[in-house]
């Protein structure tokens, strides 16, 4: 089974092929977001968006061969906070039906072998608690923020699902980032001070270790290993000098072996670059990280140097300190290319979260100003050869920055920004808006409304210089709707006291850009050649 999506609104048509065959059912259907297979090789779970938004509300059962009209609907998610989907446990023993907001979360689970029977909810909806759960054989394992805001891990035994005891407490220091099981392993990734490490549990032996990594600023992902009963863990590797690498790892012997070094087309010498993490202080005296990296014979600390900092900075989403074959071009022409963690993502654990979000969302601005004040201050860069890019709530950081302190940087470069979002949440009958309640604030609570109104990107335009800049909007993006950067472009054109260029450019497709091989590649070439030329880089 697999989907396509032909327009980029993320709403797919579902297809199945007869793989002995080699030929594809007549069975289609759309719009479908998620879809699940029971071990009996003829029941699907497939989830559908609701009609105005790409929010998955209803879930549904289906067996091959029968009319899609006869298709059970198994739950539909009646608040629009809320979006449901499907997944499997690791031992492949249990469908999982999940439902998760910003804040909240539950799941119901059914016996794969079993795909006719009901789902059974594993622990009841609680306001504010989000749990996941999985297992090995008998015993289950669930991470949840229950009295723990870091995470922690818990086991329970199928036998018995009500009584959990802890496996690993809660920290105030190490954020439970994610965690996998295995037959005789259990791995958690957990998050210090920025870095993923992973936590091995070899659960026969009752023992467990971490393992390390040759630099202190990296970034880790775990690869999907397929197999349940395995001694090999698969992950990829990267620093910001570090090309992409995929290892195999014996969880028994400890033992790694590189199985694919991404390739640098033209060739990359690692120790011509050099990366740090250095630490800016903030207004209120936190010390924000920024990860840096350049070209040590191009790198003067006089002022002279161009800077490309980019931030996200919401939703909890942390920004990796990894390897880009792209950027290499930029840091060949002289670039340091920075990385601001600022709050709002989770890079320093869920603290860091809060502290980014609703009636605080004004830290992550103001940590990005204080970023790029340090690195003028500190001689790493001038305000006429600082560029800042964000993509999508990135975006929306870039729009902020430009109206609050457009003197800081001479371009700037929103992909995608959600540049109109007060306009956006008052707007509580569109499906999926709630869920960004949580996350931005309730325009309906009065203080809310009044904190957003105090930075929202559009209604703060003023009559000022603004530096050069170029937005990019997506027709078919049903995340950030096109009109958001284009009533800020023409406000901005209305408003703007200067001579810079100001570009809107808007894309046939979706948040994540066209389809193709190349249409990334050249989307970034575009924006890194407007850079370049905003800058003045030979």
């Amino acid at each position: 089974a697999y989907t396509v999506d032909v327009t980029g609104d993320e709403r797919y048509t579902l297809y199945i092929k007869d793989i002995e065959a080699d030929t594809l059912l007549s069975e289609e259907i759309y719009p479908v977001n998620d879809v699940e297979w029971a071990n009996d090789n003829k029941t699907i779970f497939y989830v559908t968006p609701s009609e105005d938004n790409l929010k998955s509300k209803r879930a549904y059962r289906r067996v091959l061969g029968t009319e899609a009209a006869n298709d059970e609907l198994l739950y539909i998610e009646q608040d629009d906070a809320f979006y449901v989907w499907f997944g499997r446990t690791r031992s492949d023993d249990y469908i999982v039906l999940g439902t998760n907001s910003r804040t909240t979360s539950d799941v119901r689970y059914l016996d794969a072998d079993d795909p006719a029977g009901e789902f059974i909810l594993f622990k009841p909806r609680q306001q504010d608690i989000k749990y996941y759960m999985t297992n090995n054989d008998s015993v289950l394992y669930i991470r949840t923020n229950e009295l723990a805001p870091n995470y922690k891990l818990m086991t329970a035994y199928s036998s018995d699902p009500s009584t959990w005891r802890t496996f690993i407490p809660h920290s105030d220091s190490v954020y439970i980032d994610g965690y996998d099981v295995f037959e005789n392993y259990v791995v958690v990734y957990e998050q210090h001070n920025s870095m993923i490490k992973p936590h091995i549990f070899v659960l026969d032996e009752n023992t467990d270790y971490y393992m390390t990594f040759p630099e202190d600023v990296y970034a880790f992902y775990s690869r999907w290993t397929p197999d349940f009963d395995t001694d090999t863990l698969y992950f990829s590797y990267s620093s910001m000098t570090t090309p992409s690498s995929v290892y195999s790892y014996n969880m028994k012997t400890k033992e790694r072996k590189l199985l694919k070094r991404y390739e640098v087309i033209g060739g990359f010498e690692p120790d011509e670059y050099e990366s740090k993490q250095i630490f800016a202080p903030s207004y209120d005296g936190t010390k924000i990280p920024i990860s840096i990296v350049y070209k040590k014979d191009l790198f003067k600390k006089d002022g002279t140097n161009p800077v490309y900092l980019t931030a996200y900075g919401a939703y909890g989403s942390s920004r990796n300190a990894g390897f880009s074959r792209i950027r290499i071009c930029l840091l060949d022409r002289g670039f340091v290319y920075a990385i601001a963690h600022v709050r709002g993502g989770r890079e320093k654990g869920e603290q860091w979260y809060q502290d980014g979000k609703l009636l605080n969302k004004k830290n992550t601005f103001l940590d990005f100003i204080a970023c790029a004040e340090y690195l003028i201050k500190n001689k790493y860069t001038c305000p006429e050869k600082l560029a800042a890019f964000g993509a999508s709530a990135g975006g929306m950081l870039m729009g902020v920055v430009a109206n609050w302190r457009p003197d800081l940087f001479e371009v700037i470069v929103a992909d995608v920004p959600s540049m109109d979002k007060l306009t956006v949440l008052l707007d509580s009958t569109a499906s999926g808006v709630k869920y960004h309640y949580d996350e931005l604030g309730n325009p309906y609570i009065q203080k809310q409304f009044e904190y957003l109104l105090s930075w929202d990107t559009y209604q703060n335009i003023r009559k000022q210089d603004y530096p050069n800049m170029m937005l990019t909007a997506g027709y078919h993006d049903s995340r950030v709707r096109y009109w958001q950067p284009l009533r800020w472009t023409a406000k901005v054109r209305d408003m703007k006291t200067d001579d810079n260029i100001l570009i809107l450019k808007t894309n046939m497709a979706g948040h994540y850009g066209g389809s193709g091989r190349y249409t990334q590649y050249e989307d970034i070439a575009e924006r890194y050649a407007f850079i370049i030329r905003m800058l003045g880089i030979e």
